[in-house]
């Protein structure tokens, strides 16, 4: 598969709750520049906007098809040689499309083409919590969970699992792992 230039970009993923965001978090306290989810950046721009989830994520499938635009128009910019951490990349978008059956989308499939990360983290599980902005059960996010390793795992980008540990233990595995 075309490979996009070689970057220096890291993905922090995993299914919902996770523990992404607080990774996150805690690398950017490090003083590591990081990008948050575009899925959960677009819902809070909505709901200030006065819209609910609900009608956020009316349709699917164009909710989806947003979230890997956005995705994909940032990626553009950034910096190639440049050391970042982002939480979800595009093929997250390839397994939740695989879950509603359009893993076929012409946009979808463009983009993994052009997509290239050094390396993926993929956190466990940690106890599945509902939030104002997820909409996925505890067994979808399980699917979700192995449907995110094989997305990348077919475009050749090595994913790296981390277990269930504290953050500091995250972070230092992470870090050992550049």
């Amino acid at each position: 598969m075309q490979k996009n230039i070689k970057t220096n970009w890291y993905v922090i993923t995993g299914a919902p709750s996770s523990g992404k965001t607080t990774t996150l978090k805690s690398l950017e306290n490090k003083g590591y520049k990081v990008f948050y989810e575009w899925a959960r950046i677009y819902i809070d721009q909505e709901m200030k906007k006065g819209k609910t989830l609900k009608e956020i994520r009316a349709d699917e499938l164009k909710f989806q098809k947003k979230i890997l635009k956005l995705k994909a128009d940032f990626e553009k910019k950034l910096d190639p040689k440049k050391l970042l951490f982002m939480e979800r990349g595009i093929p997250d978008s390839n397994a939740y499309m695989k879950i509603l059956g359009f893993e076929n989308n012409k946009s979808l499939k463009n983009a993994l083409k052009k997509c290239y990360y050094k390396k993926v983290f993929l956190l466990e599980l940690i106890k599945y919590e509902l939030d104002y902005a997820r909409t996925e059960s505890q067994e979808e996010a399980m699917i979700i969970d192995s449907l995110l390793e094989k997305s990348y795992t077919d475009l050749g980008i090595e994913v790296l699992r981390i277990p269930k540990m504290s953050v500091e233990k995250r972070i230092d595995f992470i870090l050992d792992n550049l």
